[in-house]
């Protein structure tokens, strides 16, 4: 009933003609689908009030003009990652990513070609105790851990994958007991993986301001430098271990910026407590992807027209890490049209996440999908 009458509301805020044979009802047919295989599962809808219902909110808020250029938006451009389609890149991530590097790594200490790895029990032992010399660790709660777990029960060691970048002493002690218990006495982790679920600018990974070096990567260095001095030889990686930062989705963008930093930070990072490092990510998403002029001028008119900037305000501190001023097509100018099924990326622009009580003569927002701050 409640779906019925939002639905009605759509079209009267649209100015649809109802009938049998009308558009109308073909919106209702397509709306009624995506809402039931996708949207309806984002993490913040709540019974009663769930997509169709905040779209309707949604459309109401723009002026009569502008609301065809928003719901064409949202049904041409939207990029939805659903639950199912975030679990299938957690699970190739072992197989299609971990896997092939280590199956070279081994192939190439064997001095063999790589597709002969498996093919004698010398070469499948090998391949076996260098993925349990693999330490992963989540980076933050998209980082879907258990998870990962799950996938890859009785390949990978629950004592070999960290949920957190909060790694106390004590928890490395006990990586390293597990470790030498395994594989025996004075065994190390050769590499870590560094897991995150997705990168728009590839800035909250690391970049540099003012010479000083920031983000996740840096803070991961400091905390290992940190514990491998106080822990001497009871700390569990070896001494020029390899880095692999993946992430199970990135913007075109964010790996350009990876690709740039990580090399910088390579020769600039101080003490740097690592060795090579790689990066990966089980989908790119393509260049075109982000909305530019001309194609998108209809709806990064409405970003400008309908922008709050009372939200710029409020997350004053946190732009100023990217060197913009406004948020208005989103962190890092990243103009993305991506919702993640948990939460929707800041770098996605704010007229999809962005809730506001605009200031006297100024524009409130009405969010399609609230996002959860962390900044702000």
């Amino acid at each position: 009933m409640a779906n019925t009458m939002a639905l009605n509301l759509i079209a009267e805020v649209m100015g649809w003609e109802e009938g049998e044979t009308s558009p109308a009802n073909q919106e209702y047919a397509w709306l009624r689908m995506m809402s039931a295989i996708k949207y309806d599962g984002y993490a913040d809808f709540r019974a009663g009030v769930r997509f169709i219902e905040n779209l309707a909110v949604w459309l109401k808020q723009f002026n009569k003009a502008d609301r065809q250029t928003a719901y064409d938006f949202f049904k041409r451009r939207l990029v939805y990652i659903s639950p199912a389609e975030m679990q299938c890149l957690i699970e190739i991530f072992v197989p299609e990513v971990v896997t092939p590097d280590l199956r070279h790594v081994v192939a190439e200490q064997m001095g063999i070609k790589a597709y002969e790895v498996w093919a004698t029990p010398e070469g499948a032992k090998l391949f076996k105790s260098r993925l349990r010399r693999t330490l992963f660790i989540g980076m933050s709660d998209g980082s879907r851990t258990d998870i990962l777990r799950r996938a890859n029960a009785g390949r990978l060691s629950t004592e070999q994958v960290v949920a957190t970048l909060a790694i106390d002493d004590k928890k490395w002690l006990d990586l390293n007991k597990e470790l030498v218990d395994a594989e025996g006495e004075g065994a190390k982790f050769d590499s870590v993986y560094l897991i995150e679920d997705f990168t728009a600018s590839g800035t909250t990974f690391i970049r540099q301001k003012d010479g000083v070096w920031k983000g996740k990567l840096a803070k991961f260095n400091t905390m290992v430098k940190d514990a491998r001095e106080k822990l001497g030889p009871k700390f569990p990686l070896t001494e020029n271990f390899s880095v692999h930062i993946h992430h199970y989705i990135s913007s075109a963008q964010a790996r350009l910026n990876l690709d740039a930093l990580v090399a910088k930070a390579q020769s600039e990072l101080p003490d740097k407590a690592f060795g090579d490092v790689t990066i990966t990510e089980g989908l790119k998403f393509p260049a075109t992807l982000k909305l530019h002029s001309p194609q998108d001028d209809g709806i990064l008119g409405l970003c400008a027209r309908y922008h709050d900037p009372g939200l710029d305000e409020r997350l004053a501190k946190h732009l100023a890490e990217s060197g913009i001023s406004s948020v208005m097509y989103g962190y890092a100018e990243c103009a993305l049209p991506v919702i993640l099924e948990h939460n929707t990326p800041n770098n996605s622009i704010p007229l999809l996440w962005a809730d506001t009580e605009a200031a006297v003569g100024q524009h409130s927002m009405a969010s399609l999908f609230h996002r959860r701050e962390r900044h702000g």
